[in-house]
């Protein structure tokens, strides 16, 4: 009888111990190397304005801003949190669709995409990763231009942003200091849904 009892006790012990571990697995969900990354020579004590200047890859987004007037918005002193697309994430828009946002007809849709990659106030790759855990997987945020941008962690551990028309980005570097936020670069351009005006 004593041998049953430690049997079922070892056996009740042992569960709960699964249990506990594999609980503890889905809360400390992680993404990639969580350390920041270099970004192609900016400089913390810069803005994101004056950064985006500096970086060839990010040289398309900066373009698109003058033409949108939107440098004062990423001049402010903040802080924003940028997702800003490399530029090869422009380049592989619809023809259509990059056609026109360069036609001052289009300077306010121009105006809705820009302003959808950016966040008030500054999240790190770690504090987005907390919202996704603490959101039981998905965590929303409203980007400056009042639209919903969703977050979450793909299998191969990459936070991945969903905007509203079901497009997916993945944030390919993080963490990228700015004075006045921070700055994580993204590998395709995020689409609000067309608002009529």
């Amino acid at each position: 009888m004593k041998k049953i009892l430690l049997l079922s006790f070892a056996l009740i012990y042992g569960t709960a111990v699964f249990a506990q571990k594999a609980a503890i697995s889905i809360n400390t969900l992680t993404i990639g190397p969580m350390k920041p990354m270099a970004g192609d020579g900016m400089l913390p004590t810069n803005n994101i304005v004056q950064n985006l200047e500096l970086s060839k890859d990010l040289s398309a987004f900066y373009n698109f801003a003058k033409i949108a007037n939107l440098l004062d918005t990423y001049n402010t002193k903040g802080p924003i949190t940028a997702f800003i697309p490399v530029n090869e994430a422009f380049g592989n828009l619809p023809v259509d669709k990059l056609d026109s946002l360069n036609k001052p007809s289009h300077v306010w849709e121009l105006t809705e995409i820009l302003t959808y990659h950016a966040i008030a106030g500054s999240l790190s790759a770690k504090d987005i990763q907390k919202q996704i855990i603490e959101h039981k997987g998905i965590a929303t945020f409203t980007t400056l231009n009042g639209a919903k941008l969703t977050a979450k962690i793909d299998a191969n551990r990459n936070i991945v942003l969903e905007d509203e028309n079901g497009g997916q980005s993945i944030i390919s570097r993080f963490d990228i200091k700015q004075n006045n936020g921070i700055l994580h670069i993204v590998n395709k351009v995020l689409l609000p849904k067309t608002r009529t005006i």
